[in-house]
């Protein structure tokens, strides 16, 4: 095997832990970078440290903050300095995570900062790789309380290809050892289905008794949706788990 060192900013998080484990445990050297070990991408303190001798890159750092105008700002920060940096220590392979119609929602601002930070990867003249993952699993309940209203859940009827963070992480470790696509990844889960029939199974799976209701109305968190505003549109990888795979493994019991 061709040991690399592998740095992850966002290291500690849902993701990058679960990045890390995999890596490590096959052999890599990894540095799982957060603002809990003295590295913040955002503004610039530890990167150097961090990233020194790195042969690859993973950035699956998050902004804090649900203002869209301070997501911008972490992701424009953040990825400059991740690019100055990578940059000086030689970083052969930059892989960002990001998400699926980045490109596609107008008006949401995490959407728009995810784009921000994808543009400087592209524009940097480093080798990179964007992986645009779809919606987490591990997010529904915090989709289903942000649209809930006199306890009904009014949702749009787009499709809907949620993945669970374990295969976000799986295909994150696969890619950024494979070569560099200087383009987009999308990976999304097994199951495409609307979003409202998802939302509906998942909270029945939990014992929630919320009624759900299809809104054609209904935004993304400030986004406009159309029916593939949530998709991939074309070829993407898979994630083995589907909504019942993943509640069977979750301290959540199933109805």
């Amino acid at each position: 095997m061709d040991r690399k060192k592998i740095t992850i900013i966002g290291g500690t998080g849902l993701v990058g832990a679960k990045l890390a484990r995999l890596l490590a445990v096959a052999g890599h050297e990894v540095v799982a970078a957060s603002p809990g070990t003295g590295v913040n991408s955002v503004t610039g303190l530890g990167l150097d440290e961090a990233l020194a001798g790195a042969d690859i890159l993973v950035d699956v750092s998050n902004a804090m903050s649900f203002d869209p105008a301070e997501v911008r700002a972490f992701f424009d920060a953040s990825g400059r300095n991740l690019i100055r940096a990578a940059a000086a220590a030689g970083v052969k392979h930059h892989v960002v995570l990001s998400i699926v119609g980045a490109d596609r929602m107008p008006g949401n601002g995490y959407f728009d900062g995810k784009l921000i930070q994808e543009r400087i990867a592209a524009g940097s003249g480093l080798p990179y790789t964007i992986v645009r993952s779809a919606q987490f699993f591990e997010f529904l309940a915090a989709i289903a309380d942000g649209y809930t209203a006199d306890g009904v859940v009014r949702v749009s009827g787009a499709q809907f290809q949620p993945i669970a963070a374990d295969d976000v992480a799986a295909n994150l470790a696969s890619i950024a050892l494979e070569a560099t696509v200087n383009g987009i990844v999308e990976i999304a889960g097994p199951e495409r289905r609307p979003f409202d029939l998802i939302i509906g199974r998942y909270l029945k799976m939990r014992g929630d008794a919320r009624r759900v209701e299809r809104d054609p109305d209904a935004d993304y968190f400030g986004g406009r949706v159309d029916d593939l505003s949530l998709v991939p549109l074309g070829l993407h990888r898979q994630g083995k788990q589907d909504l019942t795979t993943w509640m069977s493994a979750q301290a959540i019991p199933t109805a």
